[in-house]
């Protein structure tokens, strides 16, 4: 805990020095490129990625599936995304990140691409071995820049992860993933959140996580809360309906149940971590699937008005805060 009011302390000095000296407030905005939970391919939303623009420069966080056009449809030009940040690696934050890597490759970006997160170092070294044949045959054609040495993955722990002229990232790990000892990725894989602070305003980015003192903490007074909301029921009944719950053994659905109630946070646990943090306002983003096609999920807000009384928007693709 003293480590994690430390970290805010720093994000908090950073902002307040910024304004105290002159700078003029920056032009932040907030772009909800995807906003579907899950790795259920959906017709209305893409999946999880959010775009933050900061006096015209471009900070990508998660980079779900069809990331690349949701930027290009945002009105803004995918060759300048330079800096990535992923919550964690599970596919519906990074399936678009190959994509937007070549995207950027094939139209010559000549700058580095950093890319920061838990487990991204093997993401990003995977994502350029899918892409070495198409990078040999455009060799021939005369593109020559090496893949390799234009993006590169940064692994990364709790602390300040990044810092420039528009924004201090701040990152504490999360209560996403729960390992077992001896499984593939214990201790291999860590889930973030990520906190914003730029000279005007402050952004804190949940990604997937279940309730966190240390993510309460790094959202103390935040502008705009980004953060995840699920239903687990919602998500059950759809199951139900695609005959893929019943598909599952007895253990397999109590594991399930317990991964969906231990580490992602319900409509009423966003208020509650909303109110105490203070944050100003909330944008609730990844929504998990619903048995209902036309669903506006309205009663996620109602059930965040319970512990929470300030501006709560659910957030449709490309949306603009």
């Amino acid at each position: 805990m003293k480590a994690c009011l430390g970290l805010l302390t720093a994000s908090l000095a950073f902002a307040t020095s910024a304004i105290a000296q002159g700078a003029p407030p920056s032009q932040a905005q907030l772009i909800t490129l995807g906003t579907a939970g899950g790795p259920l391919p959906r017709g209305d939303r893409m999946q999880s990625s959010n775009l933050l623009v900061v006096n015209g420069e471009l900070y990508l966080i998660d980079a779900g599936g069809g990331v690349t056009t949701r930027v290009v449809q945002s009105g803004n030009d995918f060759r300048k995304v330079g800096k990535i940040f992923i919550t964690h690696p599970h596919s519906d934050h990074t399936a678009g990140l190959a994509t937007l890597m070549v995207s950027q490759w094939e139209y010559q970006r000549a700058e580095p691409v950093d890319i920061y997160g838990g487990g991204v170092e093997a993401l990003v070294k995977g994502a350029l071995a899918y892409l070495t044949p198409n990078a040999e045959i455009r060799w021939a054609e005369g593109k020559k820049r090496p893949m390799a040495d234009t993006f590169k993955g940064h692994d990364i722990a709790s602390g300040v992860v990044f810092q420039d002229a528009n924004v201090k990232v701040t990152v504490v790990e999360n209560t996403h993933f729960n390992f077992q000892p001896g499984t593939p990725p214990y201790g291999k894989y860590k889930s973030f959140s990520y906190r914003f602070d730029t000279p005007g305003r402050s952004f804190l980015f949940t990604g997937d996580t279940g309730w966190s003192e240390p993510v309460a903490e790094l959202a103390k007074g935040v502008d705009l809360l980004v953060t995840e909301v699920t239903e687990t029921e919602d998500v059950i009944a759809l199951m139900k309906k695609a005959g893929a719950w019943q598909a599952k053994t007895p253990s397999e659905q109590e594991g399930w149940i317990r991964h969906m109630h231990e580490e992602h946070v319900t409509p009423e646990e966003v208020g509650k971590l909303a109110a105490k943090a203070g944050v100003k306002a909330v944008v609730m983003t990844h929504l998990s699937p619903s048995p209902n096609p036309n669903d506006d999920f309205a009663r996620y807000v109602e059930g965040a008005k319970k512990n929470f009384t300030g501006p709560i928007t659910v957030a449709k693709d490309l949306m603009k805060f």
